[in-house]
């Protein structure tokens, strides 16, 4: 039997070696027909403690752990090589020097209006 793969977010990396992770699934409500997100936490196996809260991370079944830990953080460090499996969670972002030269420049918002082909 092959073992379940689910991917969600880092929730938590409080604990040593342990990441809670949401994963998130959309079912059908059986009388309105409407779709519904329901979310479980796994608490999951992260040996080198490298994911950190906003992670999207796959996880897959394993033995058990602990008492209540029987999955595993499959694929690299976040950091690891371009094949990596898991990504981080965009952030707000960040203004690049050409982004403000453009903002405190004064030209900004004065824009010259062309004639219209075939205006006199």
């Amino acid at each position: 039997m092959s073992k379940r793969v689910l991917q969600g977010v880092v929730v938590s990396d409080a604990c040593d070696k342990t990441v809670i992770v949401r994963v998130e699934r959309r079912v059908m409500h059986p009388i309105y027909k409407k779709f519904v997100t329901h979310s479980k936490k796994y608490a999951a196996h992260d040996e080198n403690n490298s994911y950190r809260s906003g992670d999207v991370v796959p996880i897959e079944e394993s033995r058990p752990i602990s008492k209540r830990k029987c999955w595993v953080v499959i694929g690299g460090p976040p950091d690891a090589a371009p094949g990596r499996r898991s990504t981080r969670r965009p952030s707000e972002p960040v203004a690049v020097a050409a982004d403000v030269a453009e903002l405190e420049s004064p030209d900004v918002g004065t824009e010259t209006a062309e004639p219209a082909e075939g205006a006199a």
